[in-house]
This record gives C-alpha cells, structure tokens and sequence, in this order.
C-alpha cells in the first residue's frame, strides 16, 4: 500500500508539473504577436478615427492623436479638399492622410521575421514647391533612440505624375523579429507651413525568385516586387538603392538618381506575367544586375520591350548593356502586339558581368506634359549561347553523314 502511495504521489507531482509547462507555454505562445501579413498596416491609411474623431484644424504637437502611430514634432491629419491659403492639400487616396512638419515623424512598431527582407509601399506628396523629401527607416524597437538599422531619403522634387502625389516602395532586412517603422520630416521648410503628405502605408515580405537553369538573371521577368494596391493606376516608384544590397526589386538595382516604375497587367500593358517595369527620365533612370557567366564564354541576352499602354508619346527607345556591348532599341508599334522582343549577344570578360537598361529619350504622355512615363522592359533573359552553336553544327554534320550514307547505299 505504501508503495502504491507513493506511486500515485509522484504521478500526481509529474502530471502537476506537465500542466505548468503547458500553461506556460501556451501564455508564450500568446504573447508572441504574429508576424505583420502583407497589406495595409494598422490605420496605415489614417482613415481609422481619433478617440475625440477627426478634428477640424487636425493639429497635434506631443502626444500623438493618431491611433496605432506615435508621433514627435507636430503631425498634422488632413482632409481631402483641406485648403490652406490658396492651395488645396494633396490626399492619395480616401479622405485623410498626414502632413508632417519640420523635423516631425510618426513611428510604428511591427513584428517581422528576422532574416526576411520586407518592402514599404508607401504613398507621399510634397505640399509646396521648395525640395522636399521624406525619411523613411526601421530600427530595433528596444534601441537607443536616432539607432537607425537601415534609412533613405526619398526625394519628393520631381513629380512623376499630374495627380501630385506618388507611389513608393523601400525595403529593409529584418535583423530582429520587432522594428520600429519611422517616417520623419528631414528637412527645415523655410515655410512652417509646408512638409510632406503620406498616406497608404503598406508591407511586403520579398522572397528572392530562384535562378532558372536556362536563365542567370534573377527575377527576370519582375514578378517579386513592392506591395501593390489594386485601386491605384500610378504604379510603384522604386528609388535608387545603389548603395545598398537590399532592394525592393530582388536582384536589381536602381542605380541612378531618378526612379524607375514598377507596373502590374490592371493598369498598364505588360508584356508577360502581371508586372514589369517601366524606364522614366532617360539616363537619370537606370536598373542593372550583375548575372553570373564564365570568361571568355559567348552570351545571349533577350527581353521584351513594349508600350506601356499609359498614352505615353513617342518614340520609345532603350539602351541596353551587357557587358562591354551597348546597342539601342526602338519600340515599333504594331498593330496586334504592344511589345517586341529584342536582345544582343556578348562575351563575358569575368565571372560576373553587369546588364542594364534605361530609356533613350525624357517621355511624357500626350495628354499631360508633367507626367512621366517610358518603354517597358520584361522578361530579362541571359544564356550560354555557345551550346546553341554545337548544337547546330552537331545537328549539320549528322546530316551530312547522313546522306553520305545513303548515297553510298
């Protein structure tokens, strides 16, 4: 009996451990926030209300009255047809968004999964006609302050489109699994008054497409790129990023000081898939690889290019490198297709050579001189073309032997 006593006894201690463990398992599990899913973050279009609702003037300096952001400086929330002076303020989309002032940001904190590199779409509007630009950046949440991980100013001078406003995309690598997602005000406006607009604050986690057999370059064919939403018809600006590996095209860079459009198949003609990329501003927007080859080896280098459908005036016209090769390529308009296909051949010098494009001319469309706009270039291919050679004459010297076997039947 004394044993069965016992027995029971530490079963009953083991079963009430197990539970702990259980218990408290579970409450971790719980406490750990799943990681932000792609999309619209929290009141990332500002259009969820303050507790007091929107108020007239918006104006907040200190304690943010914006739900899910913190603010610094002053944040200004305003209306869609808001006047100030003579002007009317510029909202993206629906009926609010945030103007920030001098040295004023808005932050918020997001759970990502470390190792992953996310893109922030993200639409922005400058207010008055000095240089304006707006930072964007991620930091650990439980760093010091001004601890930046990552951070780019994106120059909100050049206006890309007659709406007034823009869609952009950046991306950072996450090195831990909560950051802090800060839009500042870098600059001092001569007018207090002035200071950029966004609205549309959205985040993408990128996956790097892997490299075909028959094809070196990655992501040829554009299809991983920046978040998208399906009600904007302007496209995705991609800055420049030559100075950093992390892009939110994968494996391109943007390595002028202009922006180059990222398109979908709604609202433009796209040669293949459901994206590509559009060329703006001639030389001052350019996007290369660097693709893997062998020295001293022969290369093909194929794509599309095409009309964007977006009444863009011609000509149209690309300049195209692969390696110590550059040759231009006019887009012909044809009566059944939108695009061409087009390509070059060259031999690598090195283990990596470097491909790029960019529009030969400055494009506008032809029912608005202030918009942007340029050829389209997809589905990006380069290839050993020296196996295509010994093909063919491999191909030609088994016909010969061919015949001569039957002339000498």
């Amino acid at each position: 009996m004394a044993m069965n006593n016992n027995r029971c006894k530490w079963v009953s201690i083991s079963m009430f451990l197990l539970s702990l463990s259980v218990a408290f398992l579970v409450t971790v599990a719980d406490d750990k926030a799943p990681p932000v899913e792609d999309g619209l973050v929290i009141n990332g279009d500002f259009e969820t209300p303050p507790s007091n609702g929107f108020p007239d003037d918006g104006i907040t300096d200190g304690a943010s009255e914006i739900p899910s952001w913190r603010s610094n400086g002053t944040v200004e929330l305003v209306n869609s047809g808001q006047k100030q002076g003579g002007m009317i303020l510029i909202v993206p989309q629906g009926r609010h968004a945030v103007r920030l002032g001098n040295d004023a940001e808005i932050s918020q904190d997001l759970t990502v999964e470390k190792g992953f590199v996310y893109s922030v779409t993200f639409s922005a509007a400058r207010t008055c006609a000095q240089l304006e630009s707006i930072n964007v950046s991620v930091a650990y949440v439980k760093a010091d302050a001004g601890d930046m991980v990552a951070s780019r100013n994106v120059d909100l001078q050049t206006l890309y489109s007659v709406q007034g406003w823009d869609p952009y995309a950046w991306a950072f690598e996450a090195e831990e699994d909560h950051v802090r997602l800060v839009f500042k005000n870098p600059g001092m406006e001569d007018d207090p008054t002035c200071g950029p607009i966004i609205d549309d604050i959205a985040i993408k986690k990128l996956f790097t497409p892997d490299k075909p057999k028959d094809n070196a370059v990655i992501n040829g064919d554009f299809e991983e790129g920046p978040w998208m939403f399906r009600n904007t018809s302007l496209g995705v600006l991609l800055p420049t990023n030559l100075d950093e590996e992390i892009s939110s095209l994968p494996g391109w860079t943007v390595e002028s000081n202009r922006a180059v459009r990222f398109v979908d198949s709604d609202h433009f003609s796209v040669p293949g898939g459901k994206r590509a990329v559009e060329l703006l501003s001639g030389k001052e927007g350019i996007i290369s690889q660097m693709v893997e080859t062998k020295a001293d080896k022969p290369y093909t280098m194929s794509f599309s290019l095409g009309h964007a459908g977006d009444k863009c005036k011609e000509p149209l016209a690309i300049m195209a490198f692969a390696g110590d090769q550059a040759q231009n390529f006019h887009y012909m308009a044809q009566a059944n297709s939108s695009f061409e296909k087009a390509g070059l051949n060259f031999t690598a010098k090195a283990d990596r050579t470097r491909v790029a494009f960019y529009s030969v001319y400055y494009n506008t469309r032809t029912d608005d001189m202030s918009s942007l706009c340029g050829p389209v270039i997809d589905d990006v291919r380069v290839w050993f073309s020296g196996s295509k050679t010994i093909g063919a004459g491999f191909a030609f010297w088994f016909s010969v032997l061919v015949l001569l076997a039957i002339c000498l039947v």
